[in-house]
């Protein structure tokens, strides 16, 4: 699917004011956006620079009125609690989510343990079609690495969607946080972008990215997802980024040319 970079203020809820929803409210509204920050812990929750780079904090109710995305940076399984806030939001509405399943830190889903996918998951226990979106890179990357587009060495970022013009919406705004977009297809291929995959958290380029979503294995994924989670709670001390990195780019035995 071709995309154009354009810009146009959009109307942006984001729910969740943690690491990741943070960071997209500020850099959003950095890029012009009319965003709105709302947190089940309530407005006072969401960070003083969200708020300098032109983001205003709400109470979920009135994030979800009068919006063009709505952005939900919520834990994975926290998301049915979210259907009745969303019911009345128009049909017109893009929804992403920018969550990951992680059974070993949240309990375990039968569903998604049987292997359907996060994302069709979501969906359903939302009652909305939704965008996958910035799952699939870690904090400190989304914090730190991003780029002005055309920059030499940008990171990609897998987008799903079943609609094409949702995709395209959260494509432009992916730029706009300062990561290539890369059309990962339908919900239903999302699988490719979840936790133990090539594409998670490796930190590629656009072409590299593509590869990796090619080369995904869905039985294998979640066997690495829980491998690596194994390593990295053995360890005495937080890893760097780059060790992260660097550690889930050997569990597929990748070589990159960045």
């Amino acid at each position: 699917m071709r995309w154009t970079r354009e810009r146009r203020t959009m109307k942006i809820s984001v729910i969740g004011a943690g690491v990741i929803g943070s960071n997209i409210a500020r850099r959003l509204g950095e890029a012009g956006h009319e965003v709105l920050v709302a947190d089940a812990r309530g407005p006072e929750a969401v960070a003083a620079d969200v708020l300098a780079a032109g983001a205003r904090a709400v109470d979920p109710d009135d994030a979800t009125h009068d919006r063009e995305v709505i952005i939900l940076s919520i834990p994975f399984s926290k998301q049915p609690e979210l259907a009745g806030l969303l019911a009345t939001v128009p049909g017109e509405t893009v929804i992403v989510d920018t969550s990951n399943y992680y059974p070993g830190l949240t309990g375990h889903i039968r569903a998604v343990d049987d292997g359907q996918v996060e994302s069709l998951w979501s969906a359903a226990q939302l009652g909305r079609p939704i965008v996958k979106a910035w799952n699939a890179a870690l904090a400190g990357t989304q914090q730190t690495k991003g780029l002005p587009a055309g920059s030499p060495g940008r990171i990609a970022i897998p987008v799903a969607a079943d609609s094409d013009r949702a995709r395209r919406t959260v494509m432009r705004l992916v730029d706009d946080t300062g990561f290539d977009p890369v059309d990962a297809g339908v919900l239903a291929e999302s699988w490719r972008q979840q936790p133990g995959t090539p594409a998670y958290c490796t930190e590629l380029n656009a072409e590299e990215l593509e590869r990796a979503l090619a080369e995904a294995d869905k039985d294998e994924a979640p066997r690495t997802r829980d491998r690596l989670m194994e390593h990295f709670a053995s360890l005495t001390q937080a890893p760097a980024l780059d060790e992260v990195v660097a550690t889930n780019r050997a569990a597929h035995h990748r070589t990159s040319s960045r």
